[in-house]
């Protein structure tokens, strides 16, 4: 008798049981008002949580205001913005019942930027909507952009903190998981990269040292939540940068994590150097997922131009990651689990207001949801 498809069974990590592999990875939306969420947000939030996925994870989430990418990015930082939050996850709850993850980070020297539609650029501190960087180094990440200033201990200790105060407001909120951002060149990646992390102290250095600021805040977070609440990790796998950060220091990493109880690793990869060479296509980042996977008992989860449903089933059903994440092909097709459901002669949870439009051809496609959590 024929097993179903990996992609849809279910997976359990650190209690947290998912219905299926499909992790809607986080995605900024550059549509805050000084970190507060929006209708936007909602609205956003809202439809992608009834689209059948394992798990939602909202954006990138500063923990400090001058942490924020750009100043239409998403806090946690203080009662205003927690507020705001609660108002977009009340909703959405009332109406889906999957699992919602928080990508908690701080975009260091790639912070103070405008909004992609608008260029993108990074914004001077002297000017309307910008401030100043701060980053492990003095280093800027583009030649026309406004050096940040070397983060002192006592700012560390700043820093690191309120990586524990928003995982605590996340889990006030009712949010299900964490999810650390040390990927796609913001903070704690810029600790990683020796292209980045020229420090002479204890932060800076060895591999030992440039890994020691990122654990410091994994074990703050994993000490000031509840232990039965899942911290994960994001990464860049590499640099893609000739004597940057590569995939034998992100298993060692992943190595020191795991010992730590990281919960599940999320393998990306660059961001952190203009000189990248990146060979984009199908599945480019899989084999980097793979090398982590192979080299420790971590649950991963893969992600990067991840659009056909075989290739997804792929991934998961050999072996080579345990979930897979969807950002762009979510935006581009909302819909994408009931699509991919229904090629790999799977089930997914669509609205009871929405059964009825299951295609004939695809008996069995849809399931009701269970009734929705509360607020």
């Amino acid at each position: 008798m024929m097993s179903g498809p990996k992609l849809f069974e279910p997976i359990t990590v650190r209690g947290l049981t998912m219905a299926n592999r499909i992790v809607i990875a986080p995605m900024c939306q550059y549509s805050a008002v000084d970190g507060c969420m929006t209708d936007w947000h909602l609205i956003h939030l809202g439809h992608l949580a009834l689209s059948g996925a394992g798990l939602l994870t909202i954006e990138a989430t500063a923990v400090l205001p001058e942490g924020r990418i750009s100043y239409g990015d998403v806090g946690l930082y203080d009662d205003a913005t927690e507020a705001a939050m609660a108002r977009v996850l009340g909703s959405v709850r009332a109406h889906s019942d999957m699992p919602v993850a928080i990508q908690l980070g701080h975009a260091g020297r790639k912070a103070s930027t405008n909004l992609p539609w608008l260029g993108g650029q990074q914004i001077a501190p002297s000017e309307q909507n910008g401030w100043q960087t701060l980053a492990p180094s003095p280093l800027a990440f583009a030649e026309t952009d406004n050096p940040p200033l070397a983060l002192n201990c006592e700012e560390l200790d700043r820093v690191r903190d309120a990586f524990a105060a928003a995982a605590v407001r996340a889990s006030r909120l009712g949010i299900d998981a964490v999810q650390l951002h040390a990927a796609h060149g913001y903070l704690l990646h810029q600790f990683l990269s020796p292209l980045s992390n020229r420090r002479d102290d204890e932060y800076g250095g060895s591999l030992e040292n440039r890994m020691r600021f990122p654990l410091e805040v994994f074990d703050t977070v994993r000490q000031a939540v509840p232990a039965e609440m899942p911290i994960t990790m994001r990464v860049s796998g590499t640099d893609w940068v000739d004597g940057g950060w590569d995939i034998d220091q992100t298993i060692a990493f992943a190595h020191a994590l795991e010992a730590r109880g990281c919960s599940a690793i999320h393998v990306s990869s660059g961001g952190l150097d203009s000189r990248q060479q990146i060979p984009v296509g199908p599945g480019y980042q899989v084999p980097l997922a793979r090398a982590v996977k192979q080299a420790g008992s971590i649950p991963v989860v893969a992600v990067g131009m991840i659009t056909e449903p075989e290739h997804a089933e792929a991934i998961v059903g050999t072996g080579d990651a345990d979930m897979v994440g969807l950002a762009r092909a979510m935006l581009y097709d909302p819909r994408w689990p009931w699509h991919a459901a229904a090629e790999l002669g799977a089930q997914v949870v669509a609205p009871e207001q929405y059964l009825r439009s299951q295609p004939r051809r695809y008996r069995d496609l849809f399931r009701a949801p269970k009734t929705a959590r509360s607020t």
